[in-house]
């Protein structure tokens, strides 16, 4: 019969471990970058003899030499099973796994303008055949819509309900898929006639932001440095990745875009775009966008850049904001 390790090592806790006057350390780094092992050490601070021990990666059981250059950016946590005698006890830390290298910095140059609709409260940006598909934001304005890139002309719109603010949008296999900020469900339409389909409800994360997908998952920001990987058929999240540089995390992810293997992530009141890469979150570079929003009529907090997309075949990349009276097609490069 087999018994899962596990769980039986839970039970022992739950039932021997209450009254111990042992006292353990656990002693792992409080941060990483690029040296991603160590080992853990478990002893006890006034030197009572320890039988075994059993070693945990977010609560996943593990060797005591760790190894985290293949797990994601962020916070893990670290755990032990102290045996001693007839008792157990359990100790954890976390550990802070940062990015091997700073971000590059990038400049960029514009090399196109388009028209854009000044009253649009842009949400989420995305290039399709020829077409810009943009969702827009706010109670009782949100919605959804076909533009004309060089003209700026709403070729085909549909009013979201008034109770929806409406958030980022992916188009994937001739659907469109737009999420809401706060009632932690997301919608899906019809490509072609923006007939509503279906909706869908967040699982661990509780807002939606930015939306995007990788041919093989929907991706989706929810205002914090996580970034969420949908299965496209279900639409459940699957896991996420955390966005962090070799210093600290970046959380207020909010637009998204999936370019040449990176997501393009704007961050909230900020007119930047950070380059992000998908398998561990580290951000490889960040885009210097200052500037473009006085050029496209706004200035503040709230009115800023808030739309990526991307013509892979031209290899075109377009931004615009909330409220911009323009669409940029810019080209990004290493700053000096």
């Amino acid at each position: 019969m087999k018994i899962n390790i596990t769980i039986l090592v839970a039970s022992l806790f739950i039932l021997t471990s209450c009254g111990t006057d042992y006292k353990l350390n656990l002693e792992v780094p409080k941060t990483l970058n690029k040296e991603a092992k160590f080992t853990a050490k478990v002893s006890e601070e006034n030197g009572k003899p320890i039988d075994s021990v059993l070693y945990f990666l977010n609560g996943k059981k593990a060797a005591q030499n760790f190894d985290l250059s293949k797990e994601r950016l962020g916070n893990h946590t670290i755990s032990a099973i102290a045996f001693y005698g007839d008792k157990t006890q359990k100790v954890s830390r976390s550990v802070l796994h940062l990015a091997d290298k700073k971000p590059v910095v990038y400049n960029y140059t514009i090399i196109n303008e388009f028209p854009h609709d000044s009253k649009s409260f842009t949400q989420g940006l995305e290039f399709h055949d020829g077409f810009l598909y943009e969702s827009t934001g706010k109670h009782n304005e949100s919605s959804l819509r076909k533009v004309e890139l060089k003209t700026g002309k709403v070729l085909q719109k549909k009013l979201l309900d008034k109770t929806i603010f409406g958030e980022g949008m992916t188009i994937f296999n001739d659907e469109i898929h737009i999420l809401s900020w706060q009632k932690y469900k997301g919608y899906t339409f019809n490509l072609s006639d923006f007939k509503f389909k279906k909706d869908f409800a967040y699982g661990a994360s509780e807002e939606g932001w930015g939306l995007t997908h990788n041919d093989k998952h929907l991706i989706k920001s929810d205002g914090t440095e996580k970034i969420w990987f949908l299965n496209p058929t279900t639409l459940k999240e699957e896991y996420f990745i955390e966005a962090y540089t070799n210093k600290r995390k970046s959380d207020m992810l909010n637009e998204l875009e999936y370019i040449n293997g990176k997501i393009f992530s704007n961050v909230w009141q900020k007119n930047i775009i950070l380059i992000i890469n998908p398998n561990d979150g580290a951000i490889e570079g960040i885009i210097n966008l200052n500037g473009l929003q006085k050029q496209a009529g706004q200035q503040g907090a709230d009115n800023v850049l808030n739309g990526i997309a991307y013509d892979a075949a031209n290899d075109r990349l377009f931004v615009t904001g909330k409220y911009w009276d323009k669409v940029f097609e810019i080209k990004y490069n290493k700053g000096k």
